[in-house]
C-alpha cells in the first residue's frame, strides 16, 4: 500500500519522536510511504480564522502535488486530518470556488482536480490494513494493561467531512486498536475533548485545566496504565504539560502519553529506545517493563 506521506509540522519539531516511530513501523505494516517535500503546514485551524484563501490554498496545494503523484494522503496528526477534511469538502463542494484557488496554485504549475484522498494512520489501520491483519503483526500484547483513547477534536468532529456516514467506525477505531494490540481500551468522559493546546498561549490555566482532568479522569476512573493518541499537539500538552497541570490540580497524575506509532511499535516488539519513548516529559519506563517484560 503505496501513500503521500505527510508529516505535517510538529512530528519534525516539537514531538520528532513521533516521525521516528513511524518510520520503524512503516516496513512491519507493509506501507509504502513517499514523503511530500516541500508540503505546507495546513495552519492547524488558526490560519483559516484569519485568512480562509490563504489556508485553503496551502491545502489545496498539498492535495495537488498528492494528486500529481497519483496518491492517496496518509497523515499522523489528527488536526491535520481534520483541517484537511474541511479544506477538502469546501473545494470539491463548489467548482467555482475550486477554480478560484487553481489561479493561485497555477503560477506553480499545480492544479487540484479534487480527487485526493486523505486519510489518517487510524483509518488506514482500520479501513486498509484490516485488525485481523495488525493483530498477526502483535509480537508483544500489551496484556493486563489498560490503556485510554485520546481522539482530541479533530478526528471526530465535525463529522459530516470526516467521513462517518460512510465509516461510522471511525468515531471508535483507537479503542478497536488498543484492544487488538492486547490491552483493555479504558472509557471515560474526555475521549473526545479537547485537549487545551488551542488555548495554551492564551489562557494557560484552563488550558492545564483541561488537561489535568482528563488524565484525572483517565486514571483515577479509568485505572488506565497508559494514554494513547492520533494526535501530536495533543500529545504536546497532555505529555509536555501534564507535570504543571498536575501542580495547577494539586494533585500527581504521571500517566504515560504514547503517539499511536509508539504503542504499535511496543506490541510488535520494538525496541523502545528507537521509538523514542526516552524524550516524553512522564517517563513510560513502568509501562514499557510491563509490555517488554
Amino acid at each position: 500500500m503505496k501513500y503521500a506521506f505527510y508529516t505535517g509540522c510538529v512530528a519534525k519539531g516539537g514531538a520528532p519522536e513521533l516521525y521516528q516511530s513511524m518510520m520503524q513501523i512503516t516496513t512491519k505494516l507493509g506501507l509504502e510511504l513517499e514523503e511530500l517535500v516541500g508540503a505546507s503546514c495546513t495552519g492547524a485551524g488558526v490560519l483559516h480564522e484569519k485568512n480562509p484563501v490563504l489556508a485553503d490554498t496551502l491545502n489545496a496545494r498539498t492535495f495537488a502535488m498528492a494528486e500529481r503523484m497519483g496518491l492517496p494522503i496518509m497523515t499522523i496528526c489528527s488536526t491535520c486530518q481534520g483541517v484537511m477534511s474541511k479544506v477538502n469538502h469546501r473545494l470539491r463542494s463548489s467548482s467555482e470556488y475550486l477554480a478560484r484557488i487553481n489561479r493561485y496554485l497555477a503560477d506553480e504549475g499545480l492544479e487540484y482536480k479534487g480527487a485526493t484522498e486523505v486519510k489518517h494512520l487510524l483509518w488506514i489501520l482500520a479501513e486498509d490494513i484490516g485488525l485481523d491483519k495488525l493483530k498477526t503483526l502483535v509480537t508483544n500484547p500489551l496484556t493486563d494493561l489498560r490503556g485510554a483513547p485520546f481522539y482530541g477534536c479533530y478526528i471526530v468532529r465535525p463529522s459530516a467531512v470526516l467521513g462517518f456516514n460512510e465509516h461510522p467506525g471511525r468515531e471508535q477505531y483507537l479503542d478497536d486498536v488498543i484492544s487488538t494490540l492486547g490491552a483493555e481500551p479504558v472509557e471515560y468522559d474526555g475521549k473526545d475533548k479537547c485537549c487545551g493546546f488551542p488555548i495554551l498561549t492564551m489562557n494557560r490555566t484552563n488550558s492545564l485545566s483541561m488537561t489535568a482532568k482528563h488524565i484525572a479522569e483517565a486514571k483515577n476512573e479509568g485505572s488506565a496504565d497508559f494514554m494513547v493518541t492520533p494526535c501530536p499537539l495533543c500529545h504536546l500538552n497532555l505529555d509536555g504539560q501534564q507535570p504543571d497541570a498536575a501542580t495547577l490540580r494539586k494533585t500527581p497524575l504521571g500517566l504515560p502519553i504514547l503517539h499511536l506509532p509508539q504503542a504499535l511499535g511496543l506490541a510488535m516488539g520494538i525496541d523502545p529506545k528507537a521509538l523514542g519513548l526516552e524524550r516524553h516529559i512522564v517517563s513510560t519506563k513502568d509501562v514499557v517493563s510491563r509490555i517488554m517484560g
